[in-house]
């Protein structure tokens, strides 16, 4: 290919892209939606959606994410467990087994304290915009 006709690729391939994000902008220019657009008028009042607190909800979300990344550095603990067992005095194995072990002992102290500040900071939030 030459220059020219990169040039002319390039041109060709933006313009596709440029009027691919501007073809559904340009379609649905029309009325603003409403809720019986959306089919929400026909279920009515069968959604129920949550009443609680968004900084409780937001306490729950961070709780699940860190026991998952909790769980996953136990299995890394274990793997390093696993791998020293069956090392069979191989010093380049046992030393792999070793940093495995020792990075998720790390990601354990990581998490285990990114869950106290998390705690802290949400209980405070919690207690400095409750009504009283």
């Amino acid at each position: 290919m030459t220059q020219t006709q990169k040039k002319i690729a390039g041109l060709a391939a933006s313009l596709a892209i440029a009027g691919t994000l501007a073809f559904p902008a340009l379609t649905m220019a029309t009325d603003a939606l409403n809720t019986n657009d959306l089919g929400v008028g026909a279920i009515g009042s069968s959604i129920k959606l949550g009443s609680g607190d968004i900084r409780q909800t937001a306490a729950r979300i961070i709780n699940v994410a860190l026991g998952f990344l909790g769980i996953i550095a136990v299995v890394i603990v274990l793997l390093g467990g696993f791998k020293y067992m069956i090392a069979g005095g191989n010093e380049d194995k046992t030393a792999e087994a070793r940093k495995l072990i020792v990075s998720g002992i790390i990601g354990l102290a990581i998490i285990l304290s990114a869950w106290t500040i998390t705690s802290f900071v949400i209980s405070r939030l919690v207690t400095a915009t409750q009504e009283e």
